[in-house]
C-alpha cells in the first residue's frame, strides 16, 4: 500500500506535472513547426532554388554487384531536418527572450510600498494625538 501512496505523491508534485505539459506543449509546437517548415518556408526556397524539393534531392550510387540494390544517399531528406532544427531553435530562442523580457519588467515594477513597522505607527498616533492637545 504504501508504494501506491509514495507513486501519487511523486505524480502530482509539481516539478512531474510541470515538466509533463512542458512534453506535450513542446510536441505540439514541435508540429506547428514542421509544418511551418514544409508548408510554409521550404517550397518558396526550392522555388528560388529552381524548383527543388529537398526531399527529393539525393544520390544514387550504383551497385557493386549484380542483384544487388543501388545505394542512394538521401541528403536532402537530412538538409531538411536541418532546417527544421535551426526554425525550431529560433522560435524557442525568440520565446525564452519574450519571457526573459516580461520577467524583467515584473521584477522592475516598483513594488507597494512595506507597510511600517507598528511601532512606528504607534508613534506616530501618539505624536498625532500630542499635536490636537495643543
Amino acid at each position: 500500500m504504501s508504494v501506491l501512496k509514495e507513486f501519487r505523491e511523486f505524480a502530482v508534485k509539481g516539478n512531474v506535472v510541470d515538466m509533463a505539459v512542458g512534453i506535450i506543449i513542446g510536441a505540439a509546437f514541435g508540429k506547428i513547426v514542421s509544418s511551418l517548415v514544409s508548408d510554409v518556408v521550404t517550397p518558396p526556397l526550392g522555388y528560388l532554388i529552381g524548383g527543388v524539393d529537398f526531399t527529393k534531392l539525393a544520390v544514387t550510387l550504383p551497385a557493386l554487384t549484380e542483384g544487388a540494390d543501388a545505394v542512394t544517399i538521401r541528403y536532402g531528406v537530412f538538409l531538411q531536418a536541418v532546417f527544421d532544427f535551426a526554425i525550431v531553435a529560433f522560435a524557442i530562442f525568440l520565446l525564452v527572450k519574450l519571457i526573459n523580457r516580461l520577467r524583467r519588467t515584473a521584477e522592475a515594477a516598483p513594488a507597494a510600498p512595506a507597510a511600517p513597522p507598528r511601532q512606528e505607527v504607534l508613534l506616530e498616533e501618539i505624536r498625532d494625538l500630542l499635536k490636537e492637545k495643543r
